[in-house]
């Protein structure tokens, strides 16, 4: 890796950590608030490369990054301590944002743009365990964007279908990643994977990752692939049972063994490469039990997307503090190695968070 490759590292890095201030209303560029996730974060593009960067939340208030005012192109600036460090833009809004479904629904309630390219839709915009915090999962906001009127609580899928095929059309969409609230505690939401994805593929050739919890049977792997599943991402988002019984309490009643035995049976269906997970770095989890779940799960063919914890507003973690940057760093600098040698990279997978990338940091450490 290069000095220029380090530096961007290190910046990306710090700016999904710390956030990103502006100097006026974040309004004028449309953050995205509440919901699955990223949420109170905003498209940013740097070097090239576009990320999510957290702009609404409580610790962006104090981040020393400031960018100034974009101008008619989207372009601006980031400062630190007064200095321009690097050249930014905010992408425009997709054309099919602006379109609506016979019955009066807006595209953009049913799917949104994630970073530059990538579509993605909560199917149901709902959890069994939402409504009581003493079995929610304490950093999700997944009612919020329902509640301010935002998106629409079960999207049906003709209409998946029917936005999938604008955003590709209009707007390049390159993958789709579609994810659900826990509906039940047997499939765990992959018999509404299965529908939505049917109907997407029929109407539109797009990969897509389907993302649940583990389901009960693992036929529904098998079920799931020939829907037109291509990628599957089920979520440990906590990697030791103490702090998954204290962050998630009731997800947590699905035990690490049971996401270790799934991942192997969805490897074998999905293929080596194809089957990711997202962990949150910094709610109490060390760097070193990180690194060794991610090693056991390299091992498996399972890709560890490791992103920073980033507190939502409105939700009981919502003054929970984000990590330090250099903790950051010291999971991802060893764990793109990791999955350098092992020859798994976000770049080869047909879809998904992990081939987005736009969370996290960890695709520039890979190279």
């Amino acid at each position: 890796m290069n000095k220029a490759e380090v530096i961007s590292s290190q910046l990306i890095t710090e700016l999904q950590s710390l956030g990103l201030r502006l100097e006026d209303d974040e309004s004028t560029i449309g953050v995205r608030r509440g919901g699955a996730g990223p949420s109170d974060h905003k498209a940013v593009t740097i070097g090239g490369k576009t990320i999510m960067v957290p702009i609404a939340t409580a610790g962006a208030v104090n981040s020393p990054f400031v960018a100034d005012h974009p101008n008619d192109q989207g372009d601006s600036v980031i400062r630190l301590n007064g200095k321009n460090i690097a050249s930014i833009a905010f992408p425009r809004q997709p054309r099919y944002y602006g379109l609506q479904t016979a019955d009066g629904v807006p595209y953009s309630h049913i799917a949104t743009l994630h970073a530059a390219d990538v579509l993605a839709t909560t199917v149901l915009q709902s959890c069994i365990r939402y409504s009581n915090r003493k079995k929610s999962c304490q950093f999700c906001a997944i009612g919020q964007s329902l509640d301010a009127g935002r998106t629409i609580l079960r999207k049906t899928p003709e209409q998946l279908a029917e936005v999938a095929r604008a955003a590709v059309e209009l707007d390049g969409v390159k993958h789709m990643v579609i994810t659900t609230g826990t509906p039940n505690l047997t499939d765990r939401g992959a018999a509404i994977l299965c529908e939505s994805a049917r109907a997407v593929k029929a109407a539109v050739d797009l990969p897509i990752q389907g993302q649940c919890e583990p389901p009960d049977d693992d036929i529904w792997f098998e079920r799931m692939k020939d829907a037109g599943i291509d990628s599957l991402g089920m979520h440990l988002e906590a990697v030791t049972p103490a702090v998954r019984n204290r962050i998630m309490p009731g997800k947590a009643g699905v035990p690490l063994e049971r996401y270790m035995d799934a991942f192997d049976a969805a490897v074998t269906v999905f293929g080596r490469g194809e089957v990711s997970t997202y962990i949150l770095a910094g709610l109490g989890d060390t760097v070193e039990a990180i690194l060794s779940v991610s090693k056991q799960l390299i091992d498996k063919g399972v890709y560890p997307f490791v992103v920073p914890f980033i507190p939502i507003t409105g939700t009981p973690l919502a003054h929970y503090p984000s990590p330090d940057p250099h903790f950051m760093q010291d999971i991802l600098q060893p764990l793109g190695a990791m999955l350098k040698q092992a020859g798994l990279r976000s770049a080869d997978m047909k879809a998904g968070c992990a081939k987005c990338g736009a969370c996290s940091a960890l695709s520039s450490y890979e190279a």
